[in-house]
């Protein structure tokens, strides 16, 4: 029985890419790439100039993702760091994965 079967929440990680991430496409990458994976959550540019994302689903996928991320991108991107964050339940479940606005 899977997590989401059971009732129990999906895994959840906050992940900040750091280098030259913003006005390259990374964004809208992230979100064929979460989608592919079958995650939710959402991506988004941060003020400070990274990019910010909150991956739900099963670890495995998330794991890859973040893979993905650091080493994977097709577009101009450049991830130098990968900073990731378990977020521990409770937490807001999403339906799908999206770019949402700056913070």
């Amino acid at each position: 029985m899977t997590r989401e079967a059971s009732g129990e929440a999906p895994a959840c990680r906050l992940v900040r890419a750091h280098g030259r991430v913003q006005g390259v496409g990374f964004r809208y990458a992230c979100v064929c790439q979460a989608r592919a994976l079958g995650l939710t959550g959402w991506v988004r540019n941060r003020l400070d100039g990274t990019v910010e994302a909150l991956l739900q689903g099963p670890a495995a996928q998330i794991e890859m993702m973040c893979e993905w991320m650091r080493d994977g991108d097709d577009s101009p991107a450049r991830v130098d760091t990968l900073q990731t964050q378990a977020i521990e339940p409770p937490h807001t479940r999403y339906e799908r994965f999206e770019q949402v606005s700056s913070a």
